[in-house]
């Protein structure tokens, strides 16, 4: 299909800046930005004192490693507006993560940090290939989640035509897109698998989809993955990256035109890549844990936000932002099995490797004794299932087997199951990792 290319005129001048221009631009954004948090955070400001650095002392941004790191503990302890920089009268908006590990994340949003975020999601749906009068079906959740809203008010900022779906109601997502024919669909990865079953169900050909551009975030997801999606929704899929905590959906997005990982929208988040067991600064192209400053938000300003994704930062190509590499992983997610550790999309690569499974697939993990199991349950494609020899069914079961022990380093249990066993995912975020391990106490 062909690639909508930006015409002239049609980008921020800041997309085409030079790396001085936005350096320099991010060195004034950052002074402001460490300036509003320590005078009306109390708690960023008791860290900075803590550690003896004060906002004066950013005189290039190289120096912003001297400053303190916030975590996702810090916005849990001051639930649920002490960490706002504003008086509460001037937040226009509250959204929240879902909590399921403790208290929810709370964030604010004053009026001009829902329009900065508006246009940075309208300039990400634009990278995407989006365009002014195009349809977008947002089946993203609405409400406390940032996904819904976000892409919604982006969308409309760019000028689209919004079909707020939500999440949920897989037969009726599928008729509206039928009978409404949107271009654009933004929805979690998992959730695009579900639905994309839905059209095969019907019998209805990846051409016969009016759909051409799908924008995926919320979940770690790999090159595997987009092949699959590509090829059943007949799209191109590209990866929208974000959190609540530094704004929500639009921090970074694919460009159609490279697919070649998340542009950082620089401008209004400043990146960096540490080391997640020192906090060790690392240069560009090195693994770690990536970490956020924002350089434009008042309500709820973060400062070395600490995301816990691991990925690396890549030179500028379709834009003069750098990217963002695929996320491989969390380093609150990684599994440690018998010493070694493991991140979900590590299988996710190897099942997808095979294009008789699909990308549904759960890793159940137990303890007999003093040694952990994996098993990795995974599914046969909709137009296999049922027909395979089980000769054909087992050579399938111990190819997975070998390619994950030789390139991962664990010994697993392979189930390799008939298509449409496993649970789907009716409201976004998929669960891949069952942990019966007991707890250490």
């Amino acid at each position: 299909m062909p690639v909508k290319q930006p015409r002239p005129g049609e980008l921020d001048p800041i997309e085409t800046a030079s790396r001085d221009e936005i350096s320099a631009l991010q060195l004034q954004r950052l002074q402001w930005s460490l300036r509003h948090c320590y005078d009306n955070v109390a708690a960023y400001r008791k860290k900075c004192q803590d550690k003896g650095v004060h906002p004066d002392d950013l005189k290039q941004l190289s120096d912003l490693s001297r400053f303190p790191f916030m975590t996702k503990s810090d916005l849990r302890d001051h639930y649920p507006f002490g960490l706002l920089a504003v008086p509460r009268e001037q937040v226009a908006r509250l959204h929240a993560s879902s909590g399921t590990t403790g208290k929810s994340v709370v964030v604010g949003y004053t009026r001009n940090d829902l329009d900065h975020w508006a246009n940075v999601v309208a300039r990400s749906i634009r990278a995407a290939g989006g365009r002014a009068g195009d349809m977008v079906h947002v089946a993203y959740g609405y409400g406390m989640f940032t996904g819904g809203l976000g892409a919604h008010y982006g969308a409309e900022r760019l000028g689209c035509t919004v079909v707020p779906m939500s999440g949920g109601q897989t037969e009726k997502q599928v008729q509206q897109i039928l009978d409404f024919r949107p271009d654009i669909i933004m929805v979690t990865p998992s959730y695009s698998l579900v639905i994309a079953e839905e059209f095969e169900r019907l019998g209805i050909a990846p051409q016969d989809i009016s759909l051409k551009v799908g924008i995926f975030g919320a979940e770690p997801w790999g090159e595997g993955m987009r092949g699959e999606i590509e090829r059943k929704l007949g799209i191109d899929a590209v990866d929208i990256y974000g959190l609540t905590e530094v704004m929500g959906p639009g921090v970074a997005c694919e460009c159609i035109e490279s697919k070649d990982g998340p542009v950082i929208w620089e401008d209004h988040f400043y990146p960096e890549i540490i080391d997640p067991n020192t906090g060790e600064v690392l240069p560009d192209g090195s693994e770690g844990e990536l970490v956020f400053t924002s350089l434009t938000k008042e309500a709820f300003p973060v400062i070395r936000y600490r995301t816990r994704d691991l990925t690396r930062l890549l030179p500028p190509t379709s834009r003069a932002f750098r990217r963002i590499g695929k996320i491989t992983g969390r380093s609150d997610d990684m599994l440690i099995v018998r010493g070694v550790n493991v991140f979900p999309t590590q299988i996710e690569e190897q099942i997808l490797r095979d294009a008789r499974l699909t990308g549904n697939y759960q890793i159940v993990l137990a303890r007999d004794g003093h040694l952990d199991h994996v098993e990795v349950r995974c599914e046969l494609q909709r137009e296999v299932s049922g027909k395979l020899p089980p000769a054909t069914v087992d050579d399938i079961r111990r190819r997975l087997q070998h390619h994950i022990k030789t390139l991962i380093g664990i010994s697993t249990r392979i189930e390799v199951m008939e298509f449409d066993t496993l649970p789907r995912t009716q409201t976004g975020k998929a669960r891949r990792v069952i942990d019966q391990r007991p707890k250490q106490l």
